[in-house]
């Protein structure tokens, strides 16, 4: 929030400690004390190296006098401050224009970035997991680009490996020759369900070996899987690709176009772009010279055994092999040429991946080794983690089939909106039904899993999700289209009249609370930016939300006393509405005028 007392306070305690710079925090006063805001002198303190109570009371006498300020109430070392009504309209809601500048950077803190979120393998649809990781991923890149930042978003789709070979196999032992247009199926559901028959086909085996040894009870399935003769035949069969084989290049290319056009129907359905999609196919390679010139420096060593290996002095990383003995690359190695190649093709000045928890490890160890190999950029690199998502059935096994597949998720979510929609509106055309149940499914699916931090294990209830009432996406939906409902009856019946604002006029407690919140807008979003949470903007969404239905039950604005009235009502609800459309968006969740 920005008020002209702030500005003043700021320069007055400048002028009388000789420091620059200073920021004078607000937020929104507690409801037990009396006033519309409050200011922390802990955190003046901090900047001032001053006595946080002694500061209280200095600001307190300063802003007694200031023309903005109604009342004054210090506590200990907070200020509670009531503000004139139309100081405090003017400074958060009449000028549409101010607070929308104020949602963007200064140009000097904006910065070119390069987001890599997605990467899907090509052996079976995704699924809930991955629907989390767009979401996020897409609404980070949004945010960031929302608050002015230049911003890239790029997907790295893993086409290459042990687990794509699975598939392979699987289909050339049962599928019989079938494709996505015989079997009826999207291409990436197809490849999914040989996965799955692969996988049936190994613990078969596995069980069997189990059987004749009972040594090998106690072993586990990673450690037996060369022992079966499916788990050999993947392995050959990778070799195969590696190699060059035709016949196994022609199946990958087939199978891989299968599933990457499924997945460009899941993407459109979800609103995902990217801006460059990488192949690991095409990218597996790129480390291994970037490590034969860190050999040569001293940045690696070899093993008597012959595999290129760092050892850290961080003893949390310890050693890591960057080159098998054979000489063939490991997953690390791929990314460092990857990550490489990124950075020459786009000289972001930061890059991040949105990638689950679990590859903490990982991406410490690349950092370190990019950083290692002296690339000055290595310290502009982040890892966006994020927490499992669970189901109330609990955790969910790809190889097992057991997954919640995304499509599957949009197709019931769409159902349970459409049933909401039809009961609320019975007399809507099917087509229009259709195109609002979409909509609210989507945006029920992207709240509920936006307004967590990224970084927190989470439930997914889709019933949940889709209701009307409480921390929905539908419910802030339903708030915009309210308003637009209600502006749109003002215009048709001739009520507007931009001549007649008055905002002295608004000095009920509950239109205070709806403005100031509006000014909150551009600090929830530069928070949003900076910690890389998309939950701050959805939280705020909702608080906004939760202002106006208060506001609405309690301030009739078609009905109002008199015209001006009537009319700077409205034209703080536009502001309302504005805003939650320029939140939604930001968040990658389309609005409704009706609902």
């Amino acid at each position: 929030m920005y008020f002209n007392f702030q500005r003043d306070l700021a320069v007055f305690l400048q002028n009388e400690y000789g420091v620059q710079d200073l920021e004078v925090p607000v937020e929104l006063c507690p409801p037990e004390f009396s006033g519309e805001l409050t200011i922390s002198c802990f955190v003046l303190a901090k900047q001032l190296k001053r006595n946080p109570m002694q500061l209280a009371q200095q600001a307190g006498e300063f802003l007694s006098s200031h023309p903005d300020i109604l009342g004054v109430e210090v506590v200990k070392a907070f200020v509670n401050l009531s503000l004139e009504t139309s100081a405090l309209m003017r400074d958060c809601v009449a000028d549409a224009a101010a607070l929308h500048a104020r949602t963007l950077l200064p140009a000097a803190e904006c910065r070119k970035i390069l987001i890599e979120f997605s990467a899907p393998n090509t052996n079976k649809p995704q699924h809930l997991g991955h629907v989390r990781n767009n979401c996020i991923g897409m609404a980070s890149a949004s945010i960031l680009a929302r608050a002015g930042h230049e911003v890239i978003r790029v997907n790295l789709v893993n086409d290459r490996g042990i687990h794509i070979c699975k598939s392979m196999l699987a289909y050339q032992r049962f599928g019989a020759g079938c494709t996505p247009e015989t079997a009826g199926k999207k291409g990436d559901h197809l490849v999914g369900d040989f996965y799955v028959r692969y996988d049936q086909e190994f613990r078969k085996q596995i069980e069997e070996l189990r059987q004749k040894d009972a040594s090998l009870r106690e072993k586990d399935e990673d450690e037996l899987f060369l022992q079966t003769e499916i788990g050999r035949a993947a392995q050959e069969m990778l070799l195969q690709w590696e190699q060059g084989n035709e016949q196994v290049y022609q199946l990958w290319q087939t199978m891989n176009s299968w599933v990457l056009a499924g997945f460009e129907q899941t993407y459109k359905r979800m609103g995902v772009e990217f801006e460059h999609t990488y192949l690991e196919s095409q990218t597996y390679k790129l480390g291994r010279d970037i490590i034969m010139e860190g050999l040569q420096k001293g940045v690696f060593t070899t093993r008597p055994d012959g595999a290129v290996v760092i050892d850290f002095e961080e003893p949390s990383l310890g050693s890591k092999v960057v080159l098998r003995s054979d000489g063939t690359s490991v997953y690390i190695t791929q990314d460092i040429g990857t990550t490489l190649l990124k950075q020459n093709d786009y000289n972001p000045d930061r890059q991040i991946w949105v990638v689950g928890d679990e590859q903490k490890y990982h991406f410490q160890v690349l950092f370190a080794i990019l950083k290692a190999l002296g690339y000055e950029w290595a310290e502009q690199l982040t890892h966006m983690s994020y927490g499992m998502v669970n189901l109330p059935s609990g955790r969910m096994k790809s190889r097992e089939g057991t997954v919640v597949d995304a499509d599957d998720l949009f197709d019931l979510l769409e159902e349970l909106a459409g049933e909401a929609t039809a009961q609320r509106n019975q007399e809507l055309p099917p087509e229009e039904l259709k195109r609002r149940a979409q909509t609210i499914s989507m945006a029920a699916l992207k709240f509920m899993l936006l307004k967590v931090n990224p970084k927190t294990t989470m439930l997914f209830d889709p019933q949940a999700s889709i209701k009307f009432e409480g921390d929905t996406g539908p419910y802030v939906l339903y708030a915009y289209a309210r308003i637009a409902s209600m502006l749109r009856r003002a215009e048709e019946e001739g009520q507007t009249d931009k001549t007649c604002l008055d905002w002295s006029l608004l000095n009920s407690a509950s239109e205070k609370k709806l403005a100031l919140r509006c000014a909150m807008f551009p600090d929830a979003l530069h928070k949003a930016a900076d910690e890389l949470d998309s939950s701050v903007l959805a939280a705020y969404l909702l608080d906004l939300a939760k202002d106006f239905s208060s506001f609405y039950k309690q301030c009739s604005v078609l009905n109002a006393e008199t015209p001006q009235l009537r009319q700077t009502r409205l034209e703080l609800s536009e502001r309302v509405r504005e805003i939650i459309a320029d939140g939604l968006n930001t968040l990658t969740i389309e609005t409704l005028e009706s609902m």
